[in-house]
């Protein structure tokens, strides 16, 4: 396609078309010419035109030969024309001279249009000079006519040339010029294509990117609203605006009553000092529904260096947010009630003991255990257990005063921190006993679930900051010992902590690590008191442990026993004893005295998996018979997992071993279960014996417990038997078996069997 701002183009284009034209126009005239010039015998003018047509036609065809070379013979076919019509019609043909300085000048431009109008004249002043002519004033002197005419011609001539040349070379700069313009408008063009397709990109990106876009129009006021110009799709989508409804409005209409003031205030400073800002807060949808939302505030400026817009990218984090608060809930609170957790208590508790060192006032620990909790639990199932619980949390927070805290420990096990109590020590102390009395009135109080009622009290320990260097370890150790002494002292009791309970309990942790080197150390021995029929014969006898230490120190039963219960120590404790017991009855029976043992049997013991394997494989190592001993248990083994304990004592009933409910009336436990266990023997414990027979109520406990002994066919043995009188009652009441200081102290295996033998 042919440049409309190339000079050499429109040239090209003229040329084409003149020669077509000439063409046309040359074949018409020539027609009637050749008939003219024949008629008069002019044959040299009729084969003239036909060569130059002949010619026209031939440069007209051949369209890829060079221009120049082209338009060089388009005037040399004009100049033929006019040098023959000269030489043969006259100096009227001199017009045709005129032709080619014009058309070089269009067609090669003014150089070589100067260089044909020179050509031009010289065959003027030929032709001129071949015709006599005259001019006015000058006579008939040929040369100077020829000179006078081709000086006027040439001027024309000249004048026509340059001015056409002028024409076309302004016409050329002007198609430079355009042609400049052109370009620059066509690399503008290019480059605002370019800015409108990024525009549109950006355009696109920003109305489908997943991030929330807002850009505000920025006011002189930061504080006063900056009306929104512009929101993206996702933005409309999670918000519920449209255009129609957001835009001219300001940013606050997002804001709600869970909005933090004091986030907004630092945005609005941010905006203040024209700095970014970044931020997480509440926003609402147009329904209402609040939503977290990570936004950054940008500002934009404009080529004066001022903010002309507010642009903000906002990111939903609520999903994120909640998943933070249930982590947050379950690492600080706990699940079933909702308090605070032994970490966030602690948290909390560092604080209060920071605050009593530094001498910044006294707080307090409120330690509570439920009383008998187990039983609910276990008795009633854990769904009520939870029911009660839940209970227990809202009675204390409605209790304590609101910035106090109230803690689950876990379990049934509860902590109260009172803070601000002041500086005084008797005041603070006093102010906890009185909050311990509201909270163990509080829940004492009847409590209904699923139509029933149910009763807690709870044991509390006391505990203040006022020891020097106190730490918070030290602390809930001390309200923990409080509440401890609270329950030993008959539960549903408040106990202040004392620097004598924590040397008891140090004292206990010292027995209890050196309970567990005397076994390995031999101090542990095995004694055996006898247990008589009511005519003084010996039936049996009862395995009881003794502890003398290394320096000859005695340590009682009722000392180490319980510690050995707390510690763990009860359960490789028992397995010593059932081996002991197995070689002492060995022992009898060589010696001819094969007495039935009685054994102590913890219950910690007792609900070891493995207890009855370990039994049986005692007795199978030993040789001795099962049915020779007798397992005391307690009535407390009885109160958890029924079904379970009676499964195993009838597994172990199988193999020969009877079993005996010792301190039999001083449990808990319904009466049913003495006709659904393997039983063979009660035994009275030596509280109702005590006073018997002088005292009427132990009296009546005890007849009673023989009655039904007799009545359900089990045997029964009484303890703490030390008076006559307490044997003549018990021979006339039924004739028991019986044991105690009256017939025979705790002995050593030899002492017992020596005894025996001299029939003592």
């Amino acid at each position: 396609m042919l440049g409309f701002d190339d000079i050499a183009q429109w040239r090209a284009r003229i040329f084409s078309r003149l020669l077509s034209v000439v063409l046309v126009l040359g074949t018409i005239a020539a027609i009637p010419s050749v008939f003219v010039v024949v008629r008069h015998g002019v044959w040299t003018v009729a084969v003239m035109d036909g060569a130059a047509l002949a010619w026209l036609f031939a440069l007209w065809r051949l369209e890829r030969v060079p221009y120049t070379f082209r338009v060089l013979n388009f005037l040399a076919i004009i100049y033929m024309v006019a040098i023959c019509l000269m030489l043969k019609v006259g100096p009227v043909s001199q017009n045709y001279l005129m032709a080619p300085p014009v058309m070089a000048a269009i067609l090669l431009g003014t150089v070589p249009g100067l260089l044909a109008l020179a050509a031009s004249a010289v065959i003027l002043v030929f032709g001129i000079t071949q015709f006599p002519s005259t001019l006015v004033g000058v006579g008939h002197e040929p040369l100077v006519t020829a000179l006078l005419v081709t000086l006027n011609f040439s001027c024309v001539g000249a004048l026509l040339t340059l001015s056409c040349g002028a024409l076309l070379k302004g016409l050329s700069r002007s198609l430079d010029d355009v042609r400049g313009f052109a370009k620059s408008l066509e690399s503008g063009q290019d480059a605002l294509h370019a800015v409108n397709a990024e525009l549109r990109l950006t355009s696109a990106a920003l109305a489908r990117l997943n991030d929330m876009v807002l850009i505000a129009r920025a006011v002189d006021t930061p504080d006063r609203d900056q009306p929104i110009i512009f929101s993206n799709e996702a933005f409309q989508r999670r918000t519920g605006y449209t255009d129609a409804d957001i835009v001219g409005r300001s940013m606050r209409v997002l804001h709600g009553p869970g909005t933090d003031p004091a986030v907004v205030k630092r945005i609005i400073e941010s905006m203040h000092q024209g700095r970014p800002a970044t931020a997480e807060l509440v926003n609402y949808t147009k329904s209402g529904d609040p939503y977290w939302v990570e936004m950054e505030l940008m500002p934009f400026t404009d080529d004066a260096g001022h903010i002309s817009h507010w642009v903000v990218v906002g990111r939903d984090i609520t999903e994120r947010r909640h998943s933070a608060d249930a982590i947050h809930r379950l690492a600080y609170y706990d699940v079933l009630t909702g308090l605070p957790n032994r970490r966030l208590m602690t948290e909390r508790l560092d604080a209060m003991v920071a605050a009593a060192n530094a001498g910044r006032g006294l707080g307090a620990v409120l330690y509570i255990d439920l009383d008998n909790f187990k039983h609910v639990n276990d008795g009633r199932g854990h769904a009520t257990g939870d029911a009660l619980l839940k209970h227990t949390a809202k009675s204390l927070a409605n209790v304590v005063r609101k910035g106090d805290t109230v803690a689950r420990l876990g379990g049934d096990e509860f902590v109260v921190l009172l803070d601000g109590l002041g500086t005084d020590v008797a005041g603070a102390t006093g102010a906890a006993l009185v909050v311990s009395d509201k909270i163990r009135a509080a829940l004492a109080e009847d409590v209904t679930i699923d139509d029933q009622d149910y009763s807690s009290t709870a044991s509390i320990g006391v505990a203040l900051p006022t020891r020097p260097g106190q730490s918070v370890a030290d602390l809930l150790r001390d309200a923990d010992l409080a509440m401890y002494h609270a329950k030993a002292a008959g539960r549903n009791g408040v106990a202040m902590f004392e620097t004598s309970m924590l040397d008891a309990a140090e004292r206990q942790l010292t027995l209890g690590r050196d309970l567990s080197a005397a076994l390995d150390n031999g101090e542990l021995s095995m004694h055996l008191q006898l247990q008589v029929d009511h005519a003084g014969t010996p039936v049996g006898a009862e395995m009881l442990m003794r502890w003398r230490r290394g320096d000859g120190t005695f340590v009682p039963p009722d000392v180490f026993i319980p510690i050995a219960e707390t510690t763990g120590m009860i359960v490789p404790l028992g397995q010593w004893v059932l081996r002991q017991a197995c070689l002492a009855r060995l022992a009898l029976e060589a010696a001819g005295h094969p007495l039935q043992l009685s054994i102590n049997v913890s219950p910690r013991q007792f609900r070891q998996p493995e207890f009855v394997a370990q039994v049986r494989a005692a007795f199978d190592e030993s040789g001795v018979a099962p049915h020779a001993f007798v397992f005391e248990v307690t009535e407390g083994l009885l109160v958890e997992d029924f079904d379970m304990i009676t499964a195993k004592m009838r597994e172990l009933a199988a193999l020969g071993i009877r079993f005996s409910i010792d301190d039999f009336g001083t449990g808990y436990s319904s009466l049913g279960y003495l006709k659904k266990m393997p039983l063979y023997e009660l035994k009275i414990d030596k509280s109702f014996m005590r006073d018997t027979p002088h005292d009427a109520n132990g009296t009546a406990i005890v007849q009673t417990i023989l009655a039904m002994a007799d009545h359900l066919g089990l045997r029964v043995v009484a303890e703490g038997i030390e008076t006559e009188a307490q044997a003549r009652f018990l021979a006339d009441n039924g004739r028991p078996c019986m044991q105690g200081y009256l017939y025979c102290r705790p002995l050593p295996l030899p002492d017992l069997i020596a005894r025996l033998d001299r029939g003592v």
